[in-house]
């Protein structure tokens, strides 16, 4: 199988993209290394070093004597090229990670609410609108997220992208429907993805594009079988409050001796997978496409539910690390259930690789083998989800 990686620098791409290959698949990427500016924008950086995307693939292909093929391109604007890197390739299948995936910083300024809004969207629509101009018949798996559905704290359960539904004919009878589930994004990003759904269901109707919507959780760990393999190919690793996911900053801040911290009551509910099972679902979902005329097929990418504050005890207990509680900065419910059907990837074969201390023991080892690298300053979230009239600026809490 021909598989192209859109996105393929970044936190999920790039392990995937190892993944892939690792299991015979030929991989070519493309990136706009829009990840590595943006570190550069906000003076952060991943507290695992990143070699340059040559040494990267030069390490791989020394390692395993696999060619990975690399454009830099930037799907949002350089639509003509697209056209002709894809007519070039004619990859069976694309993996679309190639989005702005952070909702701190989507909602960090009116600059960055624009460009997530501008990028996301435009990626998204100019590679579904180039597959059909130029013919192509590529199955996209995108990553979407469980984050479009919301926290607003109920416990229904959340299904595979369709609820069943039971409405009212002018005659009065009642007849049963499947709509997509009902959105309720938190911030600009997750907006973003609720909009890709709607791009999907229109393309998929209209021109029969053959696309896997999967709805991921948190990702939490940062090595893979592939990443592990040499110090070259590592994969990221974003503890800061923009980018990093809550339990990786977590083993970060136990791992540099910070207290963990810990936004208002801990009460959110969320849904987790390691990386290890995001790769494994993305080589599921490729090699079980859906069938042609077969509407946009949705599976929530998950394997387990956690309280913030019962993660935050659990590294405190395992670390002894101090657990702070700060402001939520975000406007959310303070406390939700989350309870979410993530049946079909199993069914598919996905062992999931659930919460151990095996696991979260070995990101505190490579947080605290590059401890030297973090910059205390850049741990606090500080990003307001609205600013209330005569409030202060949102300064960083130590």
């Amino acid at each position: 199988m021909k598989v192209l990686v859109v996105g393929g620098d970044g936190f999920c791409g790039w392990p995937t993209a190892l993944h892939l290959s690792a299991r015979g698949m030929d991989v070519a990427l493309v990136d706009n290394f829009s990840r590595r500016r943006i570190d550069r924008q906000i003076g952060s950086a991943s507290l695992t070093p990143i070699v340059s995307m040559e040494e990267r693939l030069a390490t791989w292909q020394a390692l395993r004597g696999r060619a990975l093929d690399f454009t830099e391109l930037d799907l949002a604007q350089d639509y003509e090229s697209l056209c002709t890197l894809l007519t070039h390739l004619a990859p069976d299948a694309i993996v679309h990670f190639a989005e702005q995936r952070s909702a701190p910083y989507s909602m960090r300024s009116p600059a960055t609410k624009r460009y997530t809004v501008q990028n996301n969207l435009a990626a998204t629509h100019n590679l579904l609108c180039a597959l059909v101009e130029i013919g192509l018949d590529a199955h996209v798996v995108h990553l979407g997220t469980m984050g479009v559905y919301g926290y607003g704290g109920t416990d229904a359960p959340i299904p595979e992208g369709y609820l069943p539904v039971r409405v009212s004919n002018a005659q009065g009878q009642w007849i049963e429907r499947e709509i997509l589930h009902p959105t309720d994004p938190g911030s600009v990003y997750h907006m973003t993805k609720a909009q890709d759904q709607l791009l999907f269901a229109f393309y998929n109707k209209n021109d029969g594009l053959r696309i896997t919507d999967l709805h991921q959780g948190i990702v939490w760990g940062t090595q893979t079988a592939e990443t592990k393999l040499d110090e070259r190919l590592v994969n990221r690793f974003d503890y800061d409050g923009d980018y990093g996911t809550v339990l990786n900053r977590f083993l970060m801040q136990a791992a540099v001796g910070h207290p963990l911290t810990v936004h208002g009551t801990g009460g959110q509910t969320r849904a987790f997978i390691h990386i290890q099972d995001t790769v494994r679902c993305i080589e599921l979902a490729l090699t079980s496409p859906p069938r042609s005329g077969e509407r946009v097929r949705i599976m929530n990418q998950i394997t387990e539910t956690h309280r913030v504050r019962d993660l935050a005890a659990l590294v405190a207990q395992q670390t002894g690390a101090a657990v702070r509680f700060l402001p939520n900065p975000r406007r959310e419910a303070p406390e939700n259930e989350l309870r979410a059907d993530g049946r079909r990837l199993q069914e598919l074969g996905l062992t999931p690789t659930t919460l151990s201390a095996g696991l979260m023991q070995e990101v505190h080892e490579i947080a605290r083998r590059h401890a030297a690298r973090c910059d205390l300053r850049k741990i606090p979230s500080t990003v307001r989800w609205r600013q209330d009239e005569g409030e202060a600026p949102a300064v960083a809490v130590a």
